[in-house]
């Protein structure tokens, strides 16, 4: 099994566009197409595909909130491809691209505090939970970097 994070292209944005979670989870997932159009028109959104023997089969948006601060904004494996240990190296190969970052002091991940996996799967990683956000709607975890 290769995995790889690679750059949204004009070559792969169509398979990241049509990439799946289980009916299940689609309360818990942004769209796809939705997060490469608000990274286009951002600044410091940083989309990347999660790539499988070179397929993309996941999805990853993160964005440089502060100088010191970058938040996982965006995070999915598509169906078929779950349970696999796919989104575990994923999201560890996005962490340590993301610690690269200069003058970094912490990395954010927001989930839904209803959905049954996220919490375990998180925690898992080393992510301390801070409370829920200014609208009560997202649970705020961080993983501090040390210096």
């Amino acid at each position: 099994m290769k995995l790889s994070l690679e750059d949204i292209t004009s070559d792969n944005y169509e398979a990241i566009c049509d990439l799946e979670v289980a009916k299940t989870q689609e309360e818990y997932v942004a769209c796809n197409m939705w997060s490469l159009v608000e990274a286009h028109y951002n600044s410091g959104y940083t989309c990347k595909a999660i790539c499988l023997n070179g397929l993309p089969v996941g999805f990853f948006m993160w964005v440089q909130e502060t100088l010191t601060k970058v938040s996982i904004w965006r995070f999915m494996v598509e169906q078929t491809h779950q349970n696999k240990g796919i989104g575990r190296k994923a999201l560890a190969m996005a962490i340590e691209e993301i610690k690269a970052t200069s003058k970094l002091e912490k990395i954010e991940i927001c989930y839904n505090p209803q959905n049954p996996v996220a919490k375990n799967f998180y925690t898992s990683f080393g992510v301390e939970e801070v409370g829920l956000d200014e609208d009560d709607d997202d649970m705020l975890a961080v993983i501090k970097i040390s210096s």
